[in-house]
């Protein structure tokens, strides 16, 4: 499931996965992103819970056409905070976080308010 994340602060979008995201959720959740990534301006806070299994079908081939797509935005991108308690994805992180435009830091699930800080910021 990918859902958006409210009580975010001015000009930061925030999305939540979890569960086993299937590319009827990359459909579901589109216009969602697409009115997301409207701006001059992007940062994101992204939070992979405790809950997230993984892609089912057809998610990973979903997110990998998604990502392309965010591509004629991608000098609008300024902070992606990534919040997870996954060791996985912190390694991941470090490994391929230059590969995400604009800066990249990697918070815990209990430093969710820092992470929508340091976007804003």
């Amino acid at each position: 499931m990918i859902e958006e994340l409210q009580g975010m602060p001015a000009g930061v979008n925030g999305i939540r996965i979890s569960g086993r995201v299937t590319a009827d959720d990359f459909d579901q959740f589109k216009p969602t992103l697409d009115r997301m990534l409207d701006s001059d301006e992007i940062r994101f806070v992204e939070v992979i819970g405790p809950d997230y299994e993984g892609f089912g079908p057809g998610g990973l081939f979903a997110d990998f056409k998604q990502g392309f797509s965010t591509l004629k935005h991608i000098r609008a991108f300024k902070r992606t905070a990534v919040v997870s308690d996954k060791e996985w994805v912190a390694h991941t992180m470090h490994a391929l976080g230059w590969m995400i435009p604009g800066e990249v830091a990697v918070f815990g699930m209990d430093e969710l308010e820092a992470a929508k800080q340091w976007a804003a910021g």
